[in-house]
């Protein structure tokens, strides 16, 4: 099944608030949870049976296991298929060099993760509206 928004987060505490924000929003059933740089590249990329069409936005939290989500970032960005896709980096990451090297690979917005929670909830909003509803894309 194909959905709007994949989340690449492996933290279990930021994945549950980001999901609670976008159920607000209803776009809680539009997301695709993926744990792992790994398991995110094997979902756009090998296993494309269970669902035809890439996200519409992807959120991607940058320390991930695995395989980092620069590496996916990259490989995101060098596809002809899925180069097109919105990703924001949703990070705790305030490094310059992690943020530096993110544009570098063509990320669409960096966004350090709020730490208080009604902060984080208005940004994880801010971003699925925006992204979903008034942003328009080629892919």
């Amino acid at each position: 099944m194909s959905r709007s928004i994949l989340l690449i987060e492996d933290q279990p505490y930021d994945a549950e608030l980001t999901l609670r924000a976008l159920r607000e929003l209803g776009l809680d059933e539009d997301v695709m949870h993926l744990r792992d740089g790994a398991e995110a590249l094997r979902y756009l990329f090998e296993d494309t049976s269970d669902h035809d069409t890439p996200p519409k936005l992807i959120l991607l939290d940058l320390k991930l296991p695995k395989i980092s989500g620069l590496e996916v970032l990259e490989a995101l960005k060098s596809n002809e298929r899925t180069q097109c896709i919105p990703v924001i980096a949703l990070t705790s990451s305030q490094e310059q060099q992690d943020l530096t090297r993110c544009y570098d690979l063509g990320v669409n917005s960096y966004v350090v993760k709020p730490v208080d929670f009604e902060q984080f909830t208005e940004t994880v909003q801010r971003i699925g509206r925006y992204w979903t509803s008034t942003n328009q894309t080629v892919c």
